[in-house]
């Protein structure tokens, strides 16, 4: 076995064999300065480390060592699933030392997959809570014990591995794992599913990385399998719930659990992209679409229900009670992500930003060592503060918690952060598209022939001015997203206007690298308003900034006041602060009455105040506070 691969399976998180977009991989696109390098660091810094500390200290990672020496039975920490945040961790890792060669890092990440691998049993198997004597047998549970979720997250692992260009223990223990479970589940094998997608887009990446052909076949056995109601029902979990109600090719929307949804939506993209089933991608986008329109937050944000983290129906999604899981939008992500990769549609590039930015970001505290697990868009009651080692509730964190006792989304967001640069360009046969901005160097190759371009955006999602510079001896096509946001963003190359035709300028030509594409993103604060058909929202409006949503916080308002007690003025426009906006709004009594309800509209008096609003990312990092993204309008 050799250490190092060919640089043709290197890439990011999804290479399909055929697309219309080829994604870049880490060696071909960074982020170099800005505010994405910023995250970048402070994931490096600080969010992996955090996350191995936890797991070292609450035995997670010692579950390894105790599977190993044969005494996990009478001792295991954490609940069914806790391998699969190793296996996260150890993406990130790899992510991580594909961007940098980080020497420490390299010998922390090398210690652990060993730890990892000690535990892997003769035939294959690895599982550190099923299958020894005084556990419970392998797959007796496939509801709800996880062990191909898991599995699928050690293969995502080894597929950063191979993609950053190595062949070594990882990857080893992934095929010996993956092959485990072809016999297992394969054509002689068990006709079952997991009762948490997750393998199926795993599998699909593993094959495509390792050239195994098997390994996507059993992802497509797994989608295929999925809406026969085989999975058992509880009195809370219903097989929409599980995904297993109808098969992924006839449903119309995505639905029950969110992430569970989003996970094997992109497995079933995956799917249908390598074995050429353009009905089952077109049922994707189907959803995909139905999902936006009607069931997603103007945050990106996904699943409105605490119970049983579902979707609820169209246009419910009220503010205070959304859900909204981290890691459900990073499920949106991966999602769109694929769908742009096959159809170069902006409208999947624009959701990503909106995700990413909103709905993935505010998660970590700015220090990089608490998260939230869920993501209001409403908190009516001043936080508590959590203690720094202890853990807490995954949904009832009122301010970011440092851990979960179920503490998927730590090392979602840090796998996430560390890759976050595979979802910033792509190239095709005769040019490169750039889909989210920042300071960003690439170095590929168009139809054999090398290509460079810096973008320069060092304000950005702040500042909307950007420049791409392209150095190529051979005409490409230079393809540059226009935000559905940006209404009258001002393009323009060598002082000539460029104008955008389905979200994108598109310029071919032999580039001058003296002579820029020069954007002007215009970051003037706009008033957003709600479906009336989302009930909860009638009557309110939110602010937007370029790509971030802004909000209101009670630490921004005079005299402590709640933040329930602001009215947007929809008469006077926002003005632009240097990250947020500067909002005219009236300012109601918050004098409780006798009776909340009468014959005429209440007229409370009011005040004229003006309210600094903030992105939303950035919410609960000064303490304990009221926070709102839709502010009630002073006339309504």
């Amino acid at each position: 076995m050799t250490d190092t691969l060919d640089a043709t399976r290197t890439g990011g998180p999804v290479s399909p064999s055929r697309s219309a977009l080829r994604p870049l991989g880490q060696d071909e696109v960074r982020f170099v300065g800005g505010f994405w390098a910023e995250k970048q660091e402070l994931n490096a810094s600080a969010v992996i480390d955090h996350c191995l500390t936890w797991m070292e200290r609450i035995g997670w990672i010692g579950n390894f060592d105790r599977a190993a020496d044969g005494t996990v039975a009478e001792h295991h920490d954490g609940i069914e699933f806790v391998d699969s945040e190793v296996y996260k961790l150890l993406e990130a890792m790899a992510w991580e030392l594909g961007r940098t060669q980080d020497a420490a890092l390299a010998e922390t990440y090398r210690s652990l997959v060993e730890r990892v691998a000690a535990a892997q049993e003769p035939d294959g198997y690895l599982h550190t809570s099923f299958g020894r004597e005084g556990q419970r047998p392998r797959f007796s549970d496939l509801e709800w014990g996880h062990e191909l979720y898991c599995f699928g997250h050690l293969f995502q692992a080894a597929v950063a591995r191979v993609r950053t260009g190595h062949d070594d223990l990882i990857v080893d223990v992934a095929r010996r794992l993956a092959d485990h479970v072809y016999r297992e589940f394969g054509p002689d094998g068990r006709d079952a599913i997991c009762g948490h997608p997750e393998i199926e887009p795993a599998l699909a990446e593993l094959g495509r990385a390792l050239s195994e052909p098997r390994y996507l076949d059993l992802a497509r056995s797994f989608i295929e399998r999925r809406g026969r109601r085989r999975l058992k029902t509880t009195l809370f979990q219903s097989s929409e719930y599980f995904l297993d109600d109808v098969p992924v090719r006839d449903a119309d929307t995505l639905r029950g659990h969110a992430v569970r949804a989003e996970y094997l939506a992109a497995g079933a993209v995956d799917v249908a992209v390598e074995f050429g089933d353009d009905a089952l991608l077109a049922a994707v986008e189907r959803q995909w679409a139905h999902t936006v329109a009607t069931r997603t937050y103007l945050t990106g944000g996904v699943g409105s229900h605490h119970q049983n983290e579902e979707f609820g129906s169209d246009f419910e999604l009220p503010p205070d009670r959304a859900y909204a899981e981290t890691c459900a939008a990073i499920g949106s992500v991966m999602l769109s992500w694929r769908l742009l990769l096959q159809s170069g549609d902006a409208a999947y590039a624009d959701v990503i930003e909106r995700t990413l930015l909103n709905a993935v970001l505010v998660s970590p505290r700015e220090d990089g060592r608490a998260f939230y697990y869920a993501n209001t868009l409403h908190q009516r009651e001043l936080g508590s503060v959590p203690a720094e080692d202890q853990l807490s509730e995954r949904a009832e964190a009122s301010l970011r918690a440092p851990w979960f006792e179920v503490s998927c989304c730590p090392t979602n967001v840090a796998r996430t952060l560390a890759s976050v640069a595979s979802y910033v360009a792509t190239a095709s046969p005769d040019g490169v598209q750039l889909h989210q901005f920042g300071d960003i160097d690439i170095e590929t190759s168009v139809a054999g022939s090398p290509v460079r371009i810096q973008v320069r955006a060092p304000g950005y999602p702040f500042d909307g001015r950007v420049s791409v510079t392209v150095d190529a001896a051979e005409e490409i096509e230079l393809s540059v997203r226009i935000p559905s946001w940006a209404s009258g963003a001002d393009v323009s190359l060598g002082g000539e206007p460029v104008l955008p035709k389905d979200g994108y300028v598109r310029v071919r030509r032999v580039f001058d690298p003296a002579e820029p594409l020069l954007l002007d993103l215009p970051m003037t604060p706009r008033l957003t308003y709600p479906d009336p058909r989302i009930d909860a929202l009638r009557g309110t409006a939110a602010v937007e900034r370029g790509p971030l949503v802004l909000c209101v916080e009670s630490t921004d308002l005079p005299d402590g006041d709640h933040v329930d007690a602001v009215r947007l003025r929809s008469d006077t426009a926002p003005t632009a602060t240097p990250d947020g906006a500067a909002a005219p709004v009236d300012l109601v009594s918050s004098a409780f009455g006798g009776w909340p309800y009468g014959t005429a509209p209440h007229a409370d008096p009011r005040t004229a105040a003006v309210v600094e609003l903030r992105p939303y990312f950035q919410w609960a990092n000064r303490g304990p506070s009221t926070m709102r993204v839709f502010i009630p309008l002073a006339g309504a």
